[in-house]
């Protein structure tokens, strides 16, 4: 670990305790244990199931983007995700979409830097249906933010979320053009390294190039967008679920402006890498609702735990059903994705 890196972990920490100490010196502890015993066990099990909803709509979107490519069970590549999640959790440095593509290519027989640019078109898709939903939460949305600062963030980063996304699906389609033509620059670049090294390069930009692909029938292209705005749905139902457990309901919208807010949140907190930073983002932003203290504290440590645990268990067993250890889900990836 670097300096820098070394002071941004103890910069995190530290936000992280402050941000503790300050919920749970403001909490009623007694009212607290009273909140979680009357939880309604059918919306308990409800939180953990649509968790598992939300990731099986992805993994079929993700075989609609895979389709020109191989046909993959949509079994399969929610297994994938799952464990890509998984890895994260063990390892908070964002590889999903790597560890999940090393995973598909490893089962396939294919290159982990082409399930890459399948996995990568994926989210530059949910970003772009993501900035559509910002936009719907700063016009009709009401929350309270008398000096108008969150609605102004929402909207800077919702516009520039959405030129980035759209800039990086032209650049991957140019390279794709360049690439078939032999006109890569960046090809050409790689001619200055070593030998070995820039063979290395050059597979892997080209393998990659051959990942980013569309589907040839329309409705597919119709489906892939409209399972991107299912699993945004479905994901500002975790807190509709989780907060039902403990008597809460908000408003459609409400819901919708938790999902942007902790969605940028999350963001920046890859960034920032503070523990704990998004059951932390979720109490603030119940709060910032009028949702009370104990329900607010109760809704998003349900959610969180049901998240860690629901990942954690299908992620383990399907490493186990393919025969991984965690070893191997630590070493190789990152050197998969280099061809030999």
């Amino acid at each position: 670990m670097n300096g820098r890196a070394r002071w941004l972990s103890i910069a995190g920490a530290v936000i992280a305790l402050g941000g503790f100490t300050w919920v749970f010196t403001r909490i009623d502890l007694a009212e607290l244990r009273a909140t979680f015993a009357g939880a309604d066990p059918l919306f308990l099990a409800l939180v953990p199931a649509v968790i598992v909803a939300e990731q099986w709509v992805r993994a079929w979107k993700w075989r609609q983007l895979m389709y020109p490519l191989c046909s993959v069970g949509t079994l399969r590549l929610f297994g994938g995700i799952m464990v890509g999640y998984f890895f994260n959790l063990l390892v908070p440095l964002g590889a999903s979409p790597l560890v999940r593509s090393w995973l598909i290519a490893r089962i396939e027989a294919l290159k982990t830097s082409t399930v890459l640019a399948t996995a990568a078109l994926d989210r530059l898709i949910d970003g772009v249906v993501f900035t559509a939903i910002v936009a719907l939460v700063v016009f009709l949305a009401a929350f309270p933010d008398p000096q108008g600062n969150i609605r102004l963030a929402l909207v800077a980063g919702g516009g520039a979320s959405l030129a980035l996304f759209l800039g990086l699906l032209f650049a991957l389609n140019r390279h794709k053009r360049q690439v078939a033509a032999e006109t890569s620059w960046l090809l050409r670049q790689c001619t200055r390294l070593p030998p070995r090294i820039a063979t290395r390069v050059q597979d892997l930009m080209v393998s990659f190039a051959e990942g980013v692909v569309w589907p040839r029938e329309r409705w597919r292209w119709l489906a892939i967008i409209a399972a991107s705005l299912v699993i945004k749905l479905i994901a500002a139902t975790h807190f509709l679920w989780a907060g039902r457990a403990f008597g809460l309901l908000l408003t459609p919208l409400d819901y919708l402006f938790l999902l942007v807010f902790l969605g940028f949140l999350v963001i920046l907190n890859r960034f920032a890498r503070v523990p704990g930073g998004f059951l932390l983002g979720s109490i603030f932003a119940l709060e910032l609702l009028g949702v009370g203290r104990e329900q607010a504290v109760a809704t998003a440590t349900l959610l969180v735990v049901a998240n860690m645990l629901t990942i954690s268990l299908i992620g383990a067993l399907t490493l186990w059903r393919h025969g991984v250890t965690l070893a191997e889900l630590r070493a190789e990836p990152a050197h998969a994705a280099n061809p030999p």
